[in-house]
């Protein structure tokens, strides 16, 4: 696996496929594996560029908290090091807050901006839904339960019963890729730090200039989609897309129904 050093780190990445660059950055815990299902279909449109943020994956995990910007100047430094002026970014949950910090801190680096399943922090955003909090802060199941427990709740209704291999393999993966405790809990700081509103992005939005789509999963119960609307009222030249048939996971869920949004959005068709 390719690495570059950016910002004090040894980060790693892939790119695959041709024509204007495409960054994807992942959600907390999560490394490049989150695009495996999204990833191909962009690929036959831009160069996209998966990487394993700061405490995930194969990237180097430093002592904590992370911040958003620490993350930013990360994906701001990974761009510039691979040869690029300019990007589209796409950043999904956690990837969303680095993407915010990233078009407001390096403004010259950003093309066209995708904010998936995100919210702008502070006292003012909806909150994850009752019921995915009591599934996600479960800390009497034994730990496979708890994931599968997890993917039930972060998907739509029902994908999980129908799509079973789906969701073998996703568990599959995690057991072989564990979260690492400590790099987790540094990553967990993120957004633990944009809680308050004089830290939160909620205010500084309006000094975006990129073209914005916000997109989201109709039945997303980590970050509800309510929060779109919150974030467009924020941004001044953005778009909402609400996929129909997905939760928060959307990337792995309806890969073919983001891919179709996210192309028209990037070439400039809305």
């Amino acid at each position: 696996m390719p690495t570059v050093n950016v910002n004090g780190i040894s980060l790693a990445y892939e790119i695959h496929g041709s024509g204007k660059p495409l960054v994807l950055i992942s959600g907390i815990g999560y490394d490049r594996w989150e695009w495996h299902k999204l990833a191909p279909g962009l690929a036959e449109y831009f160069t996209v560029i998966t990487f394993d943020n700061r405490g995930a994956g194969e990237t180097d995990k430093p002592t904590g908290p992370y911040t958003a910007q620490l993350l930013a100047d990360d994906t701001a430094g990974l761009i510039q090091a691979l040869g690029y002026e300019r990007a589209h970014v796409l950043g999904h949950s956690m990837g969303g807050y680095i993407a915010q910090a990233l078009a407001l801190s390096h403004p010259q680096r950003l093309d066209r901006l995708i904010l998936a399943s995100t919210s702008f922090g502070g006292p003012h955003h909806i909150p994850i839904t009752p019921e995915a909090m009591a599934v996600l802060t479960d800390v009497k199941s034994d730990p496979v339960t708890r994931f599968n427990n997890g993917l039930v709740v972060s998907t739509a209704p029902g994908y999980a019963t129908k799509n079973p291999a789906l969701i073998e393999a996703w568990l599959a993966w995690r057991v072989q890729n564990p979260i690492d405790p400590v790099a987790y809990q540094a990553q967990l700081a993120i957004g633990l730090a944009l809680l308050a509103e004089s830290t939160c992005f909620e205010g500084k939005l309006k000094q975006v200039t990129a073209p914005t789509l916000i997109l989201f999963g109709a039945h997303d119960q980590v970050v509800p989609p309510g929060n779109a609307e919150l974030l467009a009222r924020e941004i001044p030249h953005s778009t909402i897309e609400i996929l129909p048939d997905a939760g928060h996971f959307f990337p792995i869920e309806t890969p073919e129904a983001a891919n179709a949004a996210i192309i028209k959005f990037l070439k400039g068709q809305n």
